[in-house]
């Protein structure tokens, strides 16, 4: 018998997630086939998971939910089968998978039957990567093994009071406990793992999947997702020169209806990544933020303006995401330099260079719109003409160059008195920091008011449309 037949947590959250009447099972009448330990005796309707297909917004996707009710939802061979078979599946069809997590970790009874189920598992997630988006929402344990799905899936959630996500539970860990640090909380795995995208209630979460699942292609072969633009398309963003520090409202105020997902939101704040709508098409956006503010316009966190390990890190990975379903990527730059610390310095580099590699490697239209400070590296980095952004704008306060001009000037006249270096300063910006000076050497297509960036960007997107390039034939890089 199914445990869909009854009124369970598993089977409430695939009806809350899904278009009402929409669910359709598979493999409901699975059960453990194991017999070790009494096992036949254990009723265990489903294998303690729910599987099957349905529609959100009339968009296809299969979904797995485990039931914690049927041995703590612990993953079985046979639950293991069912999840494997989905994932099957939803390849043929060219539709997403959604897993939601509540399971007690790897079954004891099954022991190596399991771990093979595990195995499994992860090939299937692995072959599926980059072909259809995969989500993980996690309302109860993920532990163990079971903590490496969510991290092979695109996007995860997580539940703000009772779910926990660890490899290692906190106790275990020498010289840590739950008290003093829970490393299994939402919280941790949120703002300090850069695991999870978004935490809050069941219902919020659940509604932030299907919101999700609106803005994406069903599939890599699929070119980007649409939905009727009813906004203006030349609608001028007036004072958005005021968002230029918090670059989450910025791009709210580019995109359709103000339209904007954001993903991984607690983690690096400095740097800003999510979904928006331009023309009624979707778009990633990756941007760069010194402040944060609220939405009583209070200052809730300031940085300094440079490019940090994770902020690289976490821009690297999403235009990952973007350019494997052909999603158009637009940044917006405004970046000081590298950021200089000691626990910085241990992965800014590789960061750095997996951020560059990123941008490269993408074939996916890319457009940059320099909003302020574009100094050295760090600029190059951000999807510079350089490293292969089709069309680049600049605000015409843009700052683009090596460094600042005073410290230059500084720098490059040091033995001069004051006067002579405020002289050489304005000569430098002018000569080599001006976004004139970068547009007369092509590195900056034009400069724009920022008024008008919504109806440039749009344009531009509408140009690339057709885009098509290609890259050296090899079988994967290595960075």
């Amino acid at each position: 018998m199914s445990n869909m037949a009854t009124e369970n947590a598993a089977s409430q959250r695939i009806a809350s997630l899904l278009d009402a009447g929409s669910f359709v099972e598979i493999g409901g009448g699975v059960t453990a086939r194991a017999t070790d330990f009494n096992m036949q005796k254990t009723e265990t309707p489903g294998d303690g998971v729910i599987t099957g297909y349905g529609v959100i917004d009339g968009n296809l996707v299969y979904v797995y939910s485990q039931d914690a009710s049927v041995l703590g939802g612990s993953i079985g061979e046979m639950h293991a089968k069912k999840i494997a078979a989905l994932y099957e599946m939803a390849m043929k069809m060219g539709a997403p998978v959604i897993g939601l997590v509540d399971c007690a970790g790897i079954r004891l009874q099954e022991a190596t039957d399991a771990l093979d189920g595990f195995g499994k598992l992860y090939l299937k997630q692995s072959m599926a990567s980059g072909v259809i988006p995969q989500i993980t929402a996690i309302f109860g344990n993920c532990g163990g093994g079971l903590a490496v799905i969510p991290a092979l899936t695109d996007f995860t959630f997580m539940e703000t009071e009772h779910a926990k996500l660890f490899v290692n539970s906190p106790n275990a860990i020498p010289g840590n406990t739950v008290q003093k640090c829970n490393t299994a909380s939402a919280k941790f795995q949120s703002s300090e793992a850069g695991l999870v995208d978004e935490t809050g209630t069941e219902e919020e979460i659940l509604a932030k999947i299907r919101a999700l699942i609106c803005m994406l292609p069903c599939n890599n072969e699929e070119d980007v997702s649409y939905e009727e633009c009813t906004d203006d398309l030349n609608r001028l963003c007036e004072g958005i020169e005021n968002a230029a520090e918090d670059t989450a409202v910025a791009l709210s105020s580019i995109s359709d209806n103000g339209v904007f997902f954001e993903v991984k939101k607690d983690y690096a704040k400095d740097m800003v990544t999510g979904f928006i709508r331009l023309n009624g098409m979707t778009v990633g956006a990756v941007a760069n933020r010194s402040k944060v503010y609220n939405e009583d316009a209070e200052v809730t966190a300031e940085f300094d303006g440079s490019l940090t390990a994770a902020g690289a890190g976490k821009a690297a990975d999403f235009v990952r995401f973007c350019d494997a379903f052909n999603i158009p990527v637009l940044t917006l730059t405004n970046v000081t330099g590298f950021d200089a610390s000691t626990c910085g310095e241990k992965a800014l580099a590789a960061q750095t260079a997996k951020l560059i590699y990123a941008f490269t490697d993408a074939t996916v239209p890319k457009v940059n719109v320099i909003i302020g400070k574009a100094y050295g590296s760090a600029y190059v980095a951000m999807n510079s003409k350089s490293i292969g952004a089709d069309m680049v704008y600049a605000w015409p306060n843009a700052e683009i160059g090596m460094m600042d001009a005073d410290l230059a000037a500084k720098i490059m006249y040091a033995d001069s008195d004051m006067q002579t270096q405020r002289e050489k300063a304005a000569e430098y910006r002018a000569l080599q920091s001006s976004p004139a000076s970068a547009a007369g050497h092509g590195y900056v297509d034009a400069v724009i008011s920022p008024a008008d960036t919504r109806k440039y960007i749009i344009g531009a997107f509408e140009m690339l449309f057709t885009k098509r390039e290609d890259r050296p034939a090899k079988k994967h890089g290595t960075v």
